[in-house]
């Protein structure tokens, strides 16, 4: 098996073995320190900057790494950006604006063989880099209309200096991020930096250790991890494989320049809040810990040996209570909301691990020394602070607390409720005209691209249960904007019985359906839509306008597994 020193390279280019990389020196970046904080109703550009990523450890690295980062001037600029932690149910405004540099080429090479942002289809681009870099912000599980969303192709932000102001709604506290969202280049500018994350706070998870209710612990005891893979050549650049004897190793054919569309991309390095392998020093007590898999294309499935976890909250918000967990399972973009409990784990060094397989063959995806290990937690010998450090038995539905969540709606597909549409989607996969593997989403009629005309068109204030067919054989994290939908159930399929074509019926149903585990049956955006599978979502969708659905792994979304739907 092929190890990353082996993976075809253009002359001259070396790669940063992972193996050289130091392991748990580095302190774990705060996202909730005070000074790590952008106010709320403010003004953030994107801007094209530098930093250490602790790739040499302690030690400086000699060239720190080139990155795009949003900031509130060009010397505030950061990887991750700074957290928007937002009282009032997350309401406010924010500017964007874009701040890189014209007449400069991307940061990481641009493939124009694919709809982007700047093109009408799918071909050789007439947009030419490197005129402009086009960027959008996504808040993503923000309750947002649809002009505020970041539409993956709006205009505004295509040009040096080019703004729109967005308005984000009240919702339910809630783990959201903010990331790119440029059709075609989503996963070159998230790798390059473009990530942070948005807390919404509410009446109830105010984020303050007096007022919490439920009684969670409150930072410093609460912490936001996000989790990401990287490559990097020698001199701790970043390196997107992108030569066309690698492409071809790697996910096909590519006998044209710069290709980087690929099935999938597995980085060789985690990345931590910015840091390679970090270290978080913990007192012996009750932590709470957001978790954001921030991959593009990576699963996460991270445990420590000996200690287990509880989930209190999903995508969207609190659980109606605790759950006890092995290990905390995140398909990218996916959130989980933790309890941590160190007390019998004074002065250890507990390592997070993560053993998800991928689709690639080891080590190209999960070696046991490198990307096996996410980040290590340094539990001290005394707690400074026992201020909510017992674990709430309800996190909902009590006095002073969030209401509790109704159990998802039964669901006969023969008898479906009454006054819920059902309404039918499909994963496919194929290959383009190029021959590269291309999952795409579609209708039981068959797959659509992303130019093809809307077919979700729902009704204002309507409620429905979108029937997500998987006909093909990888998982995919499936994300609706919008809205903050629950599992109803997940039911096996025979995918080789189905004939997608007008009038089709849907893949005949194998067994009975299966409930969401207990950790996902809270409110999500993000669903893990499995292969050879039906997973059944509800929501409502109570504003008007235009937003997209889409795979979640960045790979498949800029390769167009994305659609439009409208709400009319």
């Amino acid at each position: 098996m092929r190890g990353y020193a082996e993976i075809p390279v253009p002359p001259g280019v070396h790669l940063l073995d992972p193996r050289t990389v130091p392991q748990f020196e580095v302190p774990l970046p705060d996202a909730l320190d005070p000074a790590f904080k952008f106010p709320s109703n403010t003004q953030v550009a994107i801007h094209a900057f530098s930093q250490d990523l602790g790739l040499t450890g302690l030690s400086p690295q000699p060239k720190p790494t080139r990155l795009y980062g949003y900031g509130r001037s060009a010397g505030d600029a950061t990887y991750p950006g700074k957290t928007f932690d937002v009282p009032n149910g997350g309401a406010h405004t924010v500017t964007w604006r874009n701040a890189l540099p014209t007449g400069t080429p991307h940061l990481l090479p641009v493939d124009n063989t694919i709809h982007t942002a700047w093109s009408a289809s799918e071909g050789p681009s007439p947009y030419t880099f490197p005129t402009d870099l086009p960027v959008v912000t996504h808040l993503h599980g923000g309750y947002t209309d649809s002009g505020s969303d970041g539409f993956p192709e709006f205009a505004q932000m295509r040009v040096q200096g080019g703004r729109i102001t967005v308005i984000y709604d009240r919702q339910e506290a809630a783990t959201l991020w903010y990331h790119d969202h440029a059709l075609g280049i989503t996963r070159l500018n998230v790798y390059a930096g473009l990530v942070g994350f948005n807390i919404v706070r509410d009446e109830f998870d105010t984020g303050d250790a007096a007022t919490n209710s439920p009684k969670l612990p409150a930072h410093p005891y609460e912490q936001l991890i996000v989790v990401q893979d990287r490559m990097f050549t020698d001199d701790f650049q970043l390196y997107f494989p992108s030569a066309p004897l690698t492409a071809i190793e790697l996910f096909g054919p590519a006998d044209y320049p710069d290709p980087t569309v690929m099935a999938e991309f597995f980085g060789n390095h985690i990345i931590v809040n910015g840091k390679a392998w970090a270290v978080l020093d913990v007192e012996p007590r009750l932590y709470r810990l957001r978790f954001l898999n921030g991959c593009d294309s990576r699963f996460l499935n991270m445990s420590i040996n000996g200690l287990g976890f509880l989930a209190i909250g999903t995508d969207q918000g609190l659980l109606n209570a605790p759950v006890r967990i092995r290990a905390i399972n995140l398909a990218p973009a996916e959130r989980l909301d933790v309890l941590i409990d160190f007390s019998k784990a004074a002065g250890e060094t507990l390592v997070l691990k993560n053993d998800a397989p991928g689709t690639l063959p080891d080590p190209l995806v999960l070696n046991p020394r490198t990307t096996g290990r996410i980040m290590a937690f340094r539990v001290g010998s005394a707690v400074t602070d026992t201020a909510n450090n017992a674990v709430p038995r309800r996190l909902r539905g009590g006095a002073g607390l969030p209401p509790a969540l109704p159990p998802p709606p039964a669901f006969d597909p023969v008898d479906p409720p009454p006054g819920i549409t059902v309404r039918q989607v499909v994963l496919y996969e194929g290959t383009d005209p190029m021959g590269r593997i291309k999952p795409v989403l579609g209708t039981l009629q068959g797959p659509l691209m992303w130019s093809d005309p809307t077919t979700e068109t729902i009704a204002f204030n309507a409620t429905e249960i979108w029937e997500i067919y998987n006909t093909t054989e990888d998982a995919h994290p499936i994300h609706l904007h919008l809205v903050a939908a629950r599992i109803v159930n997940r039911q096996r399929i025979e995918v080789e019985k189905f004939v997608p074509g007008p009038g089709a019926a849907p893949p005949p149903l194998c067994g009975r359906p299966k409930a969401p585990k207990a950790e996902e049956n809270g409110r999500k955006d993000t669903f893990k839509a499995y292969a050879g599978t039906v997973t059944r979502i509800i929501a409502t969708f109570d504003k008007r306008g235009t937003w997209v659905w889409h795979c979640h792994i960045l790979s498949h979304e800029d390769h167009e597994m994305m659609r439009r739907f409208t709400v009319a």
